[in-house]
């Protein structure tokens, strides 16, 4: 807990959006903090408002309606708590977070597209960045195209990295001059230099201070790769952040103002939700995934191994990027999670009308189902892009030569365990507002296909920002709410991983101890099977599979493990994994149509 907030008895904090400002009021009551109310106003960052404090006063003005309490004197928020007339008025504390006007939005620049450049992207990732483009020597663009790309895309703070320290240093400098001939001015505030930070070999410090001193602001930090064995992330990420905050904000209409407001620094949106998963997969020593999915992109972060790592799929979304995900993913591979027989060419306008009104939500049966068909695509291909990038380094101790450092990727095998999830959580409209949270919990099971035993949730209202800027100030309380009242438990997941060599063999045989009640369930392959169970903790479950199939312990071998209850219960997923949905129509759709009989996903027509 930071020093000076150990007797914080109310916290108010805001979300700044893009489009939405929310306002959040969290108490302390009898000794365990907990969400009161939430308010939501929109976002005034642009015309004809430009100053992003009227969204904030408004959503917060929604708070006192709700709470019968004053927190505005004026258009100042009132901290700390005190009383005034025998009555409580105002918040111990008041943090915000922000992605109002596109959020933070940077390049990245290395030696090696697949290295040093990677590395970058990582560092400026995790700390809550959109990256634009990533540039590197080997990228294949002629100099003058990179340049050209530097002044177009206009970012809000460009990262430099390349060569380990004592490797090479003309590449470098080639990036360092690169950067300079393009002379790049900043999205916000075009009187100011453009936060350049250099994050790459040290024995070149001197001479990226040379080129690129006198035109822009241009600092140094540690190397993000001092070695092809390590990354050293840490200290990028926090210049990051302080630049975002001395630079990106100040610029920004009204955050000066609101950054004189807040008890900590504002986070961008992104970084503080990394910050509340990293926060929990520490404290419960688990690994998780988390996803955020958006009307335009799509977010997922990570944890493995004690590793974070986030990834941006900034073309995949549920409204304005609806059509991007049908030409990633095909008609075919969004067709085969539609429940019922729909003319391709109907499919086709059906996403085509969302993406043009991309503010509608389904009104039928039949609009959901394909809406929701259309999340699993997004979601998979988002986790796709993410395992991808979220790799084991591959250096020379772990190589034969030299050249397997550089060839094709610089990176060894994903981080990204399955078998080793422990709790699955996903926030977005799409997920978080689902008509019932079968559906919530179906959606992430097919396009994650998660392995073994793994714990579902959903965001509730989508608090995780708010506490992710709240952990840095006070863990205990941003930890309670998180658990109290941000995440809805959906239950648990077992799937083996194996196929089966027909359908209706035996799969696996689950017990579970629900507090003196044995439940026994016996689940043949290509089937699934609810159990329903409330969230008691963690129940003693055994999970039997048949020969040819693992649930973690090896191939047909039991396994002694824990599992939770919730909202939907206990998922028994004996489809095998990898996941294989019949091709032919008149197959996949009565198969679709069991499963979710199965689970109750849709109400019965």
């Amino acid at each position: 807990m930071a020093e000076g907030f150990s007797e914080i008895r109310s916290i108010l904090a805001t979300d700044c959006g893009s489009t939405t400002t929310k306002a959040i009021l969290i108490e302390r009551r009898e000794g365990a903090y907990g969400l009161v109310t939430r308010g939501e106003a929109p976002t005034t960052v642009e015309a004809p408002f430009e100053d992003v404090t009227r969204g904030v006063l408004n959503a917060i003005m929604e708070v006192e309606e709700l709470s019968g309490r004053k927190f505005l004197d004026g258009d100042r928020i009132i901290t700390p708590e005190q009383e005034r007339d025998g009555r409580r008025v105002g918040a111990d504390v008041y943090i915000s977070t922000s992605s109002a006007g596109g959020g933070l939005q940077m390049m990245v620049a290395g030696v090696v597209k697949n290295m040093s450049t990677e590395s970058a992207a990582r560092a400026a990732l995790g700390a809550g960045a959109i990256v634009m483009d990533s540039l590197a020597i080997n990228d294949g663009r002629l100099p003058h195209q990179k340049i050209e790309r530097i002044r177009h895309l206009r970012p809000d703070m460009i990262l430099l990295a390349g060569g380990v320290d004592g490797g090479t240093r003309s590449h470098v400098i080639e990036l360092a001059e690169l950067t300079a001939a393009a002379r790049p001015r900043p999205r916000l505030g075009a009187g100011f230099d453009l936060p350049v930070i250099y994050a790459g070999n040290v024995d070149v410090q001197a001479d990226v201070r040379r080129i690129l001193g006198d035109k822009c602001a241009l600092q140094t930090v540690e190397n993000v790769r001092p070695t092809l064995e390590d990354e050293n992330l840490l200290p990028a990420r926090e210049r990051i952040h302080d630049l975002f905050m001395e630079h990106v904000m100040a610029q920004a209409p009204g955050y000066k103002k609101l950054m004189s407001w807040t008890d900590a620094p504002i986070m961008p949106t992104p970084g503080a939700v990394g910050a509340i998963i990293q926060t929990i997969a520490a404290r419960e020593k688990i690994s998780v995934v988390g996803v955020d999915i958006g009307g335009a992109t799509t977010d997922v972060f990570s944890v493995f191994k004690g590793k974070f790592n986030r990834t941006v799929s900034a073309n995949l979304g549920m409204s304005y990027s609806v059509s991007n995900v049908l030409a990633e993913a095909g008609l075919d591979d969004i067709l085969r999670w539609v429940p019922f027989d729909i003319d391709e060419e109907e499919l086709r306008n059906r996403i085509g009308n969302k993406m043009i009104r991309p503010t509608t939500i389904p009104q039928t049966l039949e609009e959901l189902q394909i809406e929701q068909a259309i999340s699993r695509e997004a979601l998979r291909l988002a986790f796709v892009q993410h395992k991808e990038f979220a790799v084991e380094l591959r250096g020379v101790q772990m190589e034969r030569t030299i050249s397997d450092a550089f060839r094709q990727s610089g990176s060894g095998g994903t981080l990204v365990d399955m078998g080793e999830l422990d709790l699955l959580v996903g926030s977005g409209g799409v997920l978080s507002h689902a008509p019932r949270r079968s559906q919530s919990a179906m959606m992430m099971i097919d396009a994650f296909e998660p392995e073994g035993v793994t714990h579902l949730a959903v965001d509730s209202i989508f608090m995780m920002p708010q506490l992710g800027v709240l952990a840095s100030i006070h863990e205990v309380a941003a930890t309670q709410v998180f658990d109290r009242d941000c995440l809805i438990r959906l239950g648990s997941c077992i799937a083996p991983v194996g196929v089966a060599t027909r359908p209706g063999a035996d799969c696996m045989t689950v017990t579970v101890d629900a507090r003196g009640k044995t439940i026994r369930e016996k689940v043949p392959f290509g089937s699934m099977r609810l159990v329903p169970l409330e969230y008691t903790g963690r129940l003693k479950a055994t999970v039997t599979p048949a020969r040819g199939f693992d649930v973690g312990a090896g191939p047909g071998q039991p396994l002694e493990t824990e599992v939770e209850g919730g909202a939907v219960g206990l998922v028994i997923d004996a489809r095998g994994r990898p996941l294989k949905i019949p091709s032919g129509k008149a197959e996949r759709v009565p198969k679709l149509g069991e499963w979710i009989r199965a689970l109750s996903t849709y109400p019965e027509t």
